[in-house]
């Protein structure tokens, strides 16, 4: 057997593919690796239909908490045990109870609500510049404005659940940030704990509301909740916050991406699809998985309680699958991308993500026809240690 390569992850600049990621889908798409921390060996699967096979096939388990795994960062804090790392039929017992509020008639409903949001913030940007930071005054506050609102969170605390999330979905790179992201992890708990007791006190239409009505019928217990809501309020924001300014910094400086959808407006949610697809957002590779049986996988043999990782980042560049996948192409044919996952851990809310990101294109490409970036690209300055990859600012002048 081949030595494992090592897999060190470092921080790349701007949008630049992995180029780790780029060898393994090219010439060793499952392949044996090692993580610079945790013990022992693992597999990364980065073809397509690897992908999909490992992430919907219940002989790959997720229930790894308490194991030692070969892992990216020393210090592993895990942000939800309530649905990552449970297998079915728990996870699907446990989603059931969040579904509802992230069908599409439940966004068609939110929409409008949504519009006027980023409206509001977009007549701020245009009071506050040029230049001004589109991350600071659009793409940050808006989707912390819509998952809160969804969820249940007061206006007032909403900072600090932005806060909570931006220290808890960084890697903890030594064992201060650790015990950082410990307390903070605790304080989120808390807090909704709280949240959840006043919604079970006066019940109102929002999701934590949903949730303790789950609670008091014994679908859920008050942990599940207490994942569940640490989940969505901060990946809620953090994700979205981060994938919608890469969609905005990429239409800022792919050439013609901006015009095409000023004369096309009806691009905007196949222009969403493929900025999903293309964009390297994922810093490194996320959780594993663990065998539970000998499996074949893309003609290699993984054995029982051998841990899998995939990268749907590297999945959305299968050149078997998106030709020329370093392009970005508005009118690309395929299968879908998995940049929301797939099977039993497909992301709860993908249908709001992208409502939120057609909302938000389609609208800076009406009201900002002549956008573009206030300093040079290569100044440009990009967050460090996060394991969504996004700018920290982005000056846009008009």
């Amino acid at each position: 057997m081949e030595c494992p390569r090592l897999y060190d992850v470092t921080d790349l600049p701007a949008l630049e593919f992995d180029p780790f990621l780029w060898e393994s889908l090219k010439d060793a798409p499952v392949s044996r690796i090692r993580l610079p921390h945790g013990d022992g060996d693992c597999w990364l699967v980065t073809r397509h239909a690897d992908v999909r096979f490992v992430t919907s096939d219940r002989r790959f388990s997720r229930d790894i908490v308490g194991r030692s795994i070969p892992k990216m960062t020393k210090h592993f804090i895990p942000l939800d045990r309530a649905v990552s790392f449970v297998d079915p039929p728990d996870h699907a017992r446990v989603r059931a109870v969040v579904a509802p509020a992230f069908t599409q008639r439940r966004m068609d409903q939110l929409r409008p609500r949504a519009q006027a949001v980023l409206d509001r913030l977009v007549d701020g940007l245009l009071d506050a510049g040029p230049p001004a930071d589109v991350i600071r005054h659009v793409t940050s506050p808006f989707p912390l404005a819509v998952i809160s609102d969804l969820l249940g969170v007061p206006e007032a605390d909403r900072i600090r659940v932005r806060d909570w999330a931006q220290t808890l979905l960084s890697r903890a790179s030594d064992h201060a940030a650790a015990e950082r992201a410990r307390q903070v992890q605790q304080a989120a708990r808390a807090y909704f704990r709280e949240l959840a007791a006043l919604r079970r006190a006066e019940p109102r239409d929002d999701l934590m509301s949903a949730m303790v009505a789950a609670v008091d019928e014994g679908r859920i217990d008050e942990e599940e909740l207490l994942a569940l809501a640490t989940l969505m309020g901060l990946n809620g924001w953090h994700a979205v916050r981060n994938n919608a300014s890469n969609m905005v910094y990429t239409l800022l400086t792919e050439k013609g991406l901006m015009d095409r959808l000023q004369s096309e407006p009806a691009l905007v949610p196949q222009a969403v699809e493929e900025l999903l697809r293309w964009i390297p957002h994922k810093h490194g590779v996320g959780q594993p998985r663990v065998a539970t049986e000998d499996v074949e996988v893309g003609g290699v043999l993984i054995r029982q309680g051998e841990f899998v990782y995939v990268s749907y980042v590297a999945a959305n560049w299968d050149e078997q699958v998106y030709p020329d996948p370093g392009r970005i192409d508005v009118d690309r044919q395929g299968p879908p991308h998995v940049a929301f996952g797939h099977g039993p851990h497909f992301c709860v809310g993908p249908m709001l993500a992208r409502m939120e990101s057609e909302l938000l294109l389609a609208t800076l490409a009406r009201r900002l026809p002549t956008m573009r970036l206030a300093t040079p690209q290569a100044e440009v300055r990009w967050q460090t240690e996060v394991l969504i990859r996004g700018p920290v600012a982005l000056p846009v002048t008009w």
